[in-house]
């Protein structure tokens, strides 16, 4: 069975690493290893999403879909200290490393779980989910994770996702508008979509 950064459990062989970067005006630290994504350094796509998020009107915590070692979750979780920030991933190494750059980056406001989509979360509602999710995956995983997310937003919740035009962002620009109906391209940059949509539903808390 091939490895891959959204398995499970990844079987590469181990090659722990360390890089400092700046994101939103912040220096951070992370710890990195093999079968995580983007090990080397905190990709575009990351970096235009965290750079263009802006907070929801409403409240609630913040969901990081997809963590990884913790570039998105941990960089607001610094720039927002008044927000709970929760990450998830289905990467027990991602996990393993999103903790420990928390205790790196003396991000207190954190809580990092590994789950397999929203499936530990799934009863909690948050004011924002944000993710650059796996397209590698496919469309099918890709697709649920936006379903998933829509039914853990709060009143006024929104969903933040980065997509590059080549990985299929008209149609998943389709999906989210058919699921919330509503979708704002907020930024294109270099092939890459920062897509926002709002879930607006009496039905559910604010």
């Amino acid at each position: 069975m091939s490895d891959h950064y959204y398995s499970k459990n990844p079987t590469s062989k181990r090659n722990p690493s360390q890089f400092q970067t700046t994101l939103s005006s912040i220096t951070l630290n992370f710890h990195t290893d093999e079968g995580v994504f983007s090990k080397k350094q905190v990709d575009f796509g990351t970096k235009t999403l965290i750079e263009h998020f802006d907070l929801p009107k409403g409240q609630g915590d913040l969901l990081d879909l997809g963590c990884g070692y913790g570039p998105i979750g941990i960089t607001l979780a610094k720039r927002y200290p008044e927000r709970s920030v929760v990450m998830v991933d289905v990467n027990e190494r991602a996990i393993e490393l999103a903790k420990k750059n928390c205790e790196t980056n003396q991000a207190s406001n954190v809580e990092v779980l590994q789950s397999d989509g929203v499936k530990e979360v799934s009863d909690r509602a948050f004011g924002a989910v944000i993710t650059n999710p796996p397209f590698r995956a496919g469309k099918k995983v890709v697709h649920n994770m936006i379903e998933d997310s829509y039914n853990v937003l709060t009143q006024e919740g929104e969903l933040w996702v980065v997509v590059q035009k080549k990985q299929g962002a008209p149609s998943l620009k389709e999906k989210m508008e058919s699921l919330f109906g509503n979708v704002d391209v907020v930024v294109r940059n270099k092939g890459y979509y920062v897509l926002r949509a709002i879930r607006f539903d009496s039905d559910i808390p604010v």
